[in-house]
């Protein structure tokens, strides 16, 4: 197992950690003893071919693999030192903590507006309408949409370009005040022009927030992110800041993926 602590990483302790996860489908083993730590305001990536167990890992840390039947996991995952694969996590909160941001964007049938309002309605986060239409306007302005959709709120979400969509998802999260953004593949639907803004938004975001994000771009992951995890057939193969991993791999096989000679 190697380790996944990152020499020169500031003494904060990390928001969550992964110690010896593994993971079934069925009798089918995904994850094999995955130790890893996702740090602070920080962006990691999850790259590796298709198939390895990244987005499984990635599902792991809000439990969204859950809602898969015949599955089971073992290990512990830790946000702020609580296991969330404890007895009696309330996966609401955990989800409201660490939210997911899919490969397609997923808006609900209804207008902009209830799009982003329905967490925090749900949620009780706000008394008034108000406090409400602040925080569409607000969660809505953060991803840069507000100029383009402020004057058709009542419109259908899913009327929106496929760039803006998972915009409004990115906005729909942020409405809910989440720790930790996880993101699997959110740029693979999308066009360039799209692509490049959701990498933008993502460097903005880290001011704020934590982000794990599965890519198969290795480009986009060199580009985007402050750690880099390489997973090969459910194994965590190396982690490392992200300059170290793309210039000077440890291990042979993340180098020889990196270069294109595999996967």
């Amino acid at each position: 197992m190697i380790s996944s602590r990152i020499s020169g990483v500031e003494a904060k302790k990390p928001i969550m950690v992964a110690h010896e996860v593994d993971f079934y489908y069925g009798p089918a083993k995904a994850l094999n003893q995955i130790s890893l730590e996702i740090h602070h305001q920080k962006v990691t990536a999850m790259i590796g071919p298709s198939g390895c167990g990244k987005s499984t890992f990635l599902r792991c840390l809000n439990r969204m693999n859950d809602t898969i039947p015949n599955t089971h996991v073992s290990g512990k995952i830790l946000l702020d030192g609580m296991d969330i694969y404890a007895p009696g996590v309330d996966l609401t909160l955990l989800r409201q903590r660490v939210g997911m941001v899919f490969q397609k964007p997923n808006p609900f049938p209804q207008s902009i507006f209830d799009n982003i309002a329905f967490g925090p309605r749900i949620l009780g986060l706000v008394r008034t309408r108000n406090e409400l239409a602040e925080i569409v306007e607000r969660s809505i302005t953060r991803v840069g949409l507000w100029e383009s959709v402020k004057d058709g709120l009542n419109q259908p979400a899913l009327e929106l370009p496929l760039g803006q969509q998972q915009l409004l998802c990115i906005a729909r999260l942020l409405a809910v005040q989440p720790e930790v953004i996880l993101m699997d593949e959110p740029a693979s639907a999308l066009d360039p022009i799209a692509t490049e803004r959701i990498e933008s938004l993502i460097h903005e975001l880290k001011v704020d927030y934590t982000i794990a994000i599965v890519t198969h771009n290795m480009q986009q992951a060199a580009r985007i992110s402050d750690f880099t995890a390489f997973f090969w057939l459910g194994d965590l193969i190396e982690f490392s800041a992200t300059p170290i991993m793309f210039t000077r791999p440890q291990n042979e096989l993340t180098e020889t993926y990196i270069t294109g000679r595999m996967g």
